[in-house]
């Protein structure tokens, strides 16, 4: 058995053209692998071809080559089985208004082929705090109580590998925090997570590697570690004792003012060493209450590999 969870090869999409738009690449032969046990980031600007790679995974988009396999099982030869190791927490809530809760669990289900004695559903409604909503109709449910019953129909099914795409977009932070609980929990008891999400410093925390893919081919692969290393910068920040201007300085270091009277001093660490920007600033005569250091994030990272 494979040690990973995902293994896609040469996976190529083209949708066909229509009499309003021309035939688009989606996908230009993407190879990919997602270990066995992790939470993996799936980053990338809008158009960059995620949700085409997930709706494959999902099997509702038909791909146009390559090959994917899911647990094991090669989407082509063995539909069924792949189908069933993965679970997907769709993006945009797609639930009958009139089904309760508990109903929605026990015909997605059944959709799934769980005879109703292994069925989990009293376990999903209390992983998903909706306990107490359980017989409510879905159309009296909160927007953030819909997302979380999306998670639940996604884990009906006891899959190997559960898929979020967006799972946050536009929820508060409690519900924020309740799902990335629900996740560490799945994780810790072997779940594969695959994740999609414009918020980067979710990502940067949550994610024990990130692909991330642009213009329908992957860019990066790596451990989120690797990835934050790559930018060759740092940035010293400096809170005078009195507010004061930026000082004269050498092109390779760049300075800024900031709103809370802090200055902020940018610089690539294989050019320039800290002591040489404090020495610059003594120089300056610049009177120094606090110093600290910032180190480059994801959306750095994110923005130096999309940029063009």
């Amino acid at each position: 058995m494979s040690q990973n969870a995902i293994e896609i090869t040469g996976l190529k999409k083209t949708y066909a053209a229509t009499k309003r738009s021309p035939a688009k690449d989606a996908l230009l032969g993407v190879d990919l692998t997602v270990p066995r046990g992790s939470i993996f980031g799936l980053l990338g600007p809008n158009g960059a071809g995620k949700s085409t790679l997930i709706n494959i995974l999902a099997g509702l988009v038909t791909k146009s080559a390559g090959t994917v396999t899911i647990w094991g099982f090669d989407q082509d030869r063995n539909p069924r089985q792949s189908r069933a190791a993965i679970g997907i927490m769709p993006q945009e809530p797609n639930l009958d208004p009139f089904f309760t809760p508990r109903g929605s669990l026990d015909v997605q289900a059944g959709l799934y082929g769980v005879p109703k004695a292994q069925r989990r559903t009293d376990d999903l409604l209390e992983l998903t705090g909706l306990t107490d909503k359980a017989n409510a109709y879905a159309r009296s449910l909160s927007g953030g109580m819909r997302r979380r019953l999306l998670l639940g129909k996604a884990l009906v099914h006891s899959p190997q590998i559960l898929v979020l795409d967006e799972p946050t977009a536009g929820v508060d932070i409690e519900l924020r925090n309740l799902l990335w609980q629900n996740v560490r929990r799945l994780n810790d008891d072997g779940m594969t997570i695959i994740l999609t999400t414009h918020y980067l410093e979710e990502a940067e925390q949550m994610c024990d590697q990130i692909a991330i893919i642009n213009h329908g081919a992957v860019i990066a692969n790596d451990t989120t570690a690797n990835l934050l290393s790559q930018l060759d910068a740092k940035t010293l920040v400096i809170t005078p004792d009195a507010p004061t201007d930026l000082p004269s300085l050498p092109s390779r270091i760049t300075g800024t003012a900031r709103d809370n009277g802090t200055l902020a001093f940018t610089y690539k660490t294989s050019q320039t060493r800290a002591d040489e920007v404090l020495d610059l600033l003594r120089a300056a005569s610049i009177p120094i209450k606090d110093v600290r250091t910032e180190d480059p994030d994801l959306e750095d990272v994110f923005l130096n590999l999309t940029r063009t």
